[in-house]
């Protein structure tokens, strides 16, 4: 067994731990695999070991290594976009992106539509929260959030499947969990709504603190350097 089979191995025990103390089955957490600066050898290793959801935070990253994971892995998966786009990096990131779960503006939202509409496909979407309101990320403010995501699901060519946030930069867990709870919330309130009745899932969860995620109602995790180690300088 491979390093990182055997850490694939250990996050699915972690996560499948937080789901029972939380009284949840495992199977409702999805485990996204975050890869920024992985080479494809390393990315097809987490394919091979059980990965379904790759996760690319830059535009040009995810240009140049997912024609090659795609060469090298003859099996399924989903590609999705978690970092920060910018809206003329729209038309790169959908060439190899099944999703983009890093929508924090309609303006960003109205150009993936444009290129879905011009691709003939649906992109699927999440809104992206900044419920820790810390300046250094990104998000919509939770008081916007759910009206962001009503207008995003109303728009043609995407398909709204929930929310997703990152966790508090905080040692305090308490303060970590205030956030997780408060995604928690928003999305019980987006399901209730009709219009987006759907857009069930909660992204939400990294390496440090995905067992409060899970506790708030996480529905997948993006984990990166508890499958790969430190990333390189």
């Amino acid at each position: 067994m491979t390093d990182i089979a055997a850490r694939w191995a250990e996050l699915e025990e972690r996560v499948a731990r937080a789901c029972a103390v939380a009284g949840r089955s495992a199977g409702e957490v999805a485990i996204l695999a975050a890869v920024k600066t992985r080479p494809p050898e390393q990315v097809v290793e987490v394919l091979a070991a059980g990965a379904r959801v790759l996760g690319h935070n830059r535009a040009q990253e995810l240009a140049a290594v997912e024609p090659r994971v795609r060469e090298l892995w003859p099996g399924g998966y989903e590609t999705h976009f978690i970092g920060a786009l910018q809206t003329n990096k729209v038309n790169q990131v959908l060439r190899h992106a099944t999703c983009v779960q890093s929508v924090d503006r309609i303006e960003l939202a109205g150009k993936l539509s444009a290129a879905a509409c011009r691709l003939e496909r649906t992109v699927e979407v999440f809104v992206e929260v900044n419920a820790s309101g810390e300046p250094t990320k990104a998000g919509v403010a939770p008081e916007e959030a759910l009206d962001l995501a009503g207008a995003v699901a109303a728009l043609e060519g995407l398909r709204l499947r929930g929310l997703m946030t990152i966790g508090a930069n905080s040692p305090d867990p308490g303060v970590v969990r205030a956030g997780f709870e408060e995604m928690s919330r928003l999305s019980a309130e987006l399901v209730g709504r009709s219009a987006t009745a759907g857009a069930r899932e909660l992204s939400m969860g990294m390496s440090g603190d995905l067992d409060l995620a899970v506790a708030a109602g996480a529905t997948m995790v993006r984990v990166g350097t508890a499958l790969f180690g430190p990333r390189p300088s």
